[in-house]
């Protein structure tokens, strides 16, 4: 057991994800909390019915109210009924990092005592590799981001999650017919998911992922009041019913339900 959980620390470290520093003691629970990020976290095309290409807030992993999804909010709720009402959903479809600073700083605004940050995919998901975000950029924009909301907040806590593993996701799905034509006729993540890409271009994303997601474990590590993941996002290895159906990308009701708990176990308050 010893030798293993050493090969599995050298693995993450490998992978650019620090090992956690030792817990502190866990804040109390919120009455009140945000969800920053993308499309992810907006529950975009969770399902065929009501969310067609559409966002659908009350599947969202983080805020999300619906009792399909065990969702960090209904997981506070349960313990703490005075944060009923007071969760907003600041993400935004289509945001990449430099958008953060505005979602946060609007967390902070709202008096938001807890945070969820999933943003990065956008900055990958560009039309080919060589247009992704800089990984010095993506830095910086995180580090102004969330200095922004602590300014406004500096009591709150923010949760980070790494970002799910695209090339995992390709190589879920990338015989399925249906999904290969519907990443080509919508022009979903080319950088990665066109069919004309070779499998050097491919790694240049997950190299670039590798690095994004080592920026966001250096920079929250480094911040008081903000918790990394540890790579638990990145390393959930979904299938195919946690993706949706509708574009074959993000995550279907299951697929949030299952980001939900896999955040809440790398949280704040995985026992409770």
């Amino acid at each position: 057991m010893r030798r293993a959980s050493f090969v599995l620390v050298v693995l993450l470290t490998v992978l650019g994800f620090a090992p956690a520093a030792s817990a502190e003691t866990p804040p109390p629970l919120p009455s009140s909390m945000a969800a920053t990020g993308d499309s992810i976290t907006r529950a975009y095309d969770a399902t065929l019915f009501g969310c067609f290409l559409a966002d659908c807030t009350k599947y969202s992993w983080s805020t999300g109210s619906s009792t399909s999804v065990t969702t960090q909010y209904r997981r506070i709720l349960a313990h703490t009924p005075t944060i009923s009402g007071h969760a907003y959903n600041d993400a935004k479809t289509g945001a990449k990092m430099d958008a953060l600073t505005g979602q946060l700083s609007t967390a902070g605004t709202q008096a938001a005592e807890y945070v969820t940050v999933l943003m990065g995919a956008n900055d990958l998901c560009t039309s080919s590799a060589a247009t992704m975000t800089a990984t010095t950029t993506f830095t910086s924009e995180f580090q102004q981001a969330l200095a922004s909301y602590f300014a406004v907040k500096p009591d709150g806590h923010v949760f980070v999650s790494s970002i799910p593993n695209l090339y995992q996701l390709w190589s879920l799905l990338h015989t399925n017919s249906s999904a290969a034509s519907t990443w080509k006729s919508f022009g979903i993540c080319q950088s990665m998911l066109a069919a004309t890409n070779t499998d050097a271009q491919r790694q240049l994303v997950v190299t670039r992922e590798q690095e994004f997601n080592k920026a966001l474990a250096e920079v929250c590590t480094s911040t008081p009041h903000c918790l990394w993941d540890n790579g638990a996002t990145y390393g959930y290895t979904f299938v195919k019913s946690d993706v949706s159906t509708v574009d074959y990308f993000h995550p279907s009701i299951s697929g949030q339900n299952n980001l939900a708990r896999v955040t809440w176990a790398a949280g704040y308050w995985p026992t409770m």
